[in-house]
């Protein structure tokens, strides 16, 4: 449908693959499937989340949110939620907010799910953005820690709105609702200036890095593992490079999945258990730049 090829997509972002749902398959059904699994590795019961948070840029509907969708198809009876919309930062400021959650004292478990259908808006004749984009799912469950456990020790985030216009979708909400324009001119599909981006995108992700690590007390040297929100592989080089991080402790799974936006974070931690390459007690570095522009890192010892 546009004028590319394998080779200067995988070049230019280092995307292999990408998976597209079938049609009538909706965000909830992922992370439905993303939560039971968490669940389960948690040894817990849809029945002892407290609190639900859905990190999404692709909500089934704008109502009901997709965690009241969620909490009915999971069966979790006694939870609460709502849906977070901060773009490819979805996963860490939803992870962020199910912790201060359970450190507060108000829930014992909290669900928290990073789960986009990219499709669902991707203009698949815009070159600029239909190499880039996936659908996928990935689910955290947090519990109380000691200070002796395993634990998310900190966290860091900002947001810069002058960055709008360089990621968005122009149509859809109360300022441009739907009309025949509208969808004429395919205003209801992700609009990108990339070079934006990728330059706002590299220069925040070390800072973002730097200014959690140094909240903590730590140095990237001490650092196990950098899982980056995966939207391109030259940005992920180019902020591991500046923070003095090897290959080795860096989660690049782009190739298999492309940006499936608030999921990426959770798909790669999930890929780096099942390698073996993240194991419980090791010190993990998370950080995103999403539209927004939002910005966010957490640092967590892995507890699985």
């Amino acid at each position: 449908m546009v004028q590319t090829t394998d080779e200067w997509i995988l070049q230019r972002t280092g995307i292999r693959e990408r998976h597209i749902v079938d049609p009538g398959v909706a965000t909830s059904d992922l992370a439905k499937e993303a939560a039971l699994g968490a669940i389960e590795q948690a040894g817990l019961t849809s029945d002892d989340i407290g609190f639900i948070v859905v990190g999404t840029t692709t909500p089934d509907t704008i109502f009901p949110s997709t965690a009241c969708v969620l909490q009915h198809k999971i069966g979790a009876r006694h939870a609460w939620g709502f849906d977070l919309g901060a773009a490819c930062s979805g996963f860490n400021y939803a992870l962020t907010t199910g912790m201060q959650m359970v450190a507060g004292g108000a829930h014992e478990h909290a669900l928290v799910i990073g789960a986009d259908v990219m499709s669902s808006i991707i203009d698949y004749t815009d070159r600029a953005t239909c190499v880039l984009f996936g659908d996928g799912a990935g689910a955290v469950v947090v519990s109380p820690a000691s200070e002796s456990e395993p634990r998310i020790m900190g966290f860091a985030h900002e947001i810069d709105g002058s960055g709008g216009p360089a990621l968005c979708m122009p149509a859809g909400g109360s300022r441009m609702p739907a009309s025949h324009d509208t969808v004429e001119k395919r205003l209801h599909y992700v609009k990108q200036d990339g070079q934006t981006v990728f330059k706002f995108a590299v220069r925040k992700t070390e800072e973002i890095c730097r200014r959690v690590l140094d909240q903590c007390g730590l140095d990237p040297s001490q650092v196990d593992l950098f899982v980056s929100h995966q939207a391109n592989r030259r940005i992920i080089q180019a902020a591991a490079d500046r923070l003095g991080l090897p290959d080795s402790k860096v989660v690049i799974n782009l190739e298999r999945f492309g940006n499936t936006t608030a999921a990426t974070i959770p798909l790669a931690l999930a890929d780096a258990v099942a390698d073996g390459r993240l194991k419980r007690g090791d010190l993990v570095l998370l950080a995103s730049v999403g539209a927004g522009f939002t910005v966010g890192a957490v640092v967590l010892r892995w507890s699985l």
